[in-house]
């Protein structure tokens, strides 16, 4: 486990290429930009500044390096994994009720959820550029709410070098499990900006009563609502169709999301148009891994469409798979790999949708290199945005709140 040391705190991160644009200095106050000037090379620095390294009156050197917005990974399971204790060989059923039996069978004996590993996972966030992340946290009738607090004493042990919103999650259903709807309500009573939901029809086996306990909740404590939604083909859509039509009954514009919604990605080409058209006018949004092998999202389609859509990790290390890495910007490449983006200006959008177009999944207004938005920065070397999204480079340095909390892979909280 890496050693916390104190961040640099940021004043100035000059000579940087936003976007890949022409090079500029980030004025930071108060972990937020304050000001975006042209680089002047001429400019006198202050004594000492050296590669990527806050002189005493907190000046970094960005030597040029490509900008980006910090990354949001909008779809994380931080308190699932085992990553940082021996390795655990896959085992159990391959379906999504096998997953979740072997789950609940093994967790315990691994520790799951722990602070120590979820702390491993979310440095593994900073030291690949993210800052800022949704993640769904299991809420059941074992574990309670003791998942939630686990996360928050990680995060805080971070002192906020990663912003997070929460989703109680009913990882093991809803309504199969009397007391479950309970829980997610006190979650939402006690702080959590979300409630989750997972397939309404193929796990409860009732989605008109799942969805309407959900919404129920979001409506009484102003939450929203993230549901995991694996169904495929017709029965995946009819519960998009569901959602849409509780969101606009209820008024809950822009607070609902479907997470993988991989019917949206298989249905014939006409009802997908309808239904992604649907879904903007009603204001959902949409979050992906990109998983290998499932049928794309469309994505240029739902974003025309005003459907913001987000990308996010998943579990990683965990008892559903052995996989994951935490870098986001790796997982970009995948999405724009599986959405057949080859033209520049898709590979941005590949960008956007990991960074800036996400700041709505995270409470965030705005979430980019502009005054007003939170200082997070992650500097790389490359020519341009499309060449980030194709390499993924090393991350040379990451900002959150204006400090410098990683730098060339090592993590500084």
């Amino acid at each position: 486990m890496t050693t916390a040391r104190t961040p640099e705190t940021v004043t100035v991160l000059r000579d940087v290429r936003p976007w890949g644009g022409e090079p500029v200095d980030l004025h930071v106050a108060d972990g937020r930009i304050a000001a975006v000037t042209p680089h002047d090379p001429a400019a006198p620095q202050s004594s000492g500044t050296s590669s990527g390294t806050a002189t005493d009156d907190g000046v970094v050197d960005g030597r040029g390096l490509l900008a980006l917005p910090g990354l949001v990974n909008a779809h994380a399971h931080v308190d699932k994994s085992w990553w940082g204790r021996p390795w655990v060989s896959y085992g159990g059923e391959a379906t999504t009720q096998g997953r979740i039996a072997h789950e609940r069978a093994h967790r315990d004996e691994l520790g799951i959820p722990g602070v120590d590993v979820t702390l491993t996972v979310l440095r593994e966030f900073v030291r690949h550029g993210t800052t800022a992340i949704r993640t769904h946290v299991d809420v059941d009738l074992g574990l309670r709410l003791r998942g939630i607090e686990v996360v928050r004493e990680a995060l805080a042990t971070l002192g906020g070098a990663v912003h997070a919103e929460i989703v109680a999650f009913p990882q093991d259903g809803v309504l199969r499990r009397p007391g479950v709807l309970d829980l997610l309500d006190a979650a939402a009573a006690a702080g959590a900006e979300h409630v989750g939901g997972l397939d309404p029809a193929s796990i409860d086996r009732d989605p008109v009563g799942q969805l309407d306990g959900l919404f129920a909740i979001a409506e009484r404590r102003g939450v929203g609502i993230d549901v995991h939604l694996h169904d495929g083909g017709d029965l995946g859509a009819f519960q998009v169709e569901l959602m849409i039509d509780r969101t606009l009954r209820a008024g809950l514009q822009g607070k609902v999301n479907v997470a993988h919604g991989f019917a949206v990605g298989e249905v014939p080409p006409s009802r997908q148009a309808d239904l992604v058209a649907a879904m903007g006018e009603a204001g959902i949004t949409m979050t992906t891994v990109a998983p290998i092998g499932a049928a794309p999202l469309p994505v240029h389609a739902l974003r025309a469409a005003g459907v913001a859509v987000g990308l996010g990790t998943d579990g990683i290390r965990d008892l559903w798979a052995p996989y994951g890495t935490g870098d986001l910007l790796a997982l970009t490449t995948q999405l724009a790999r599986l959405s057949r983006f080859r033209h520049d200006d898709e590979l941005v959008t590949a960008a956007r949708v990991a960074t800036s177009d996400a700041a709505r999944f995270v409470g965030r207004d705005v979430h980019d290199l502009v005054v007003g938005a939170p200082a997070d920065v992650v500097l790389v070397d490359a020519e341009n945005v499309p060449d980030a999204v194709v390499r993924a480079p090393r991350r040379a340095l990451v900002v959150a709140g204006g400090r410098v909390v990683a730098r060339d892979g090592d993590v500084l909280v």
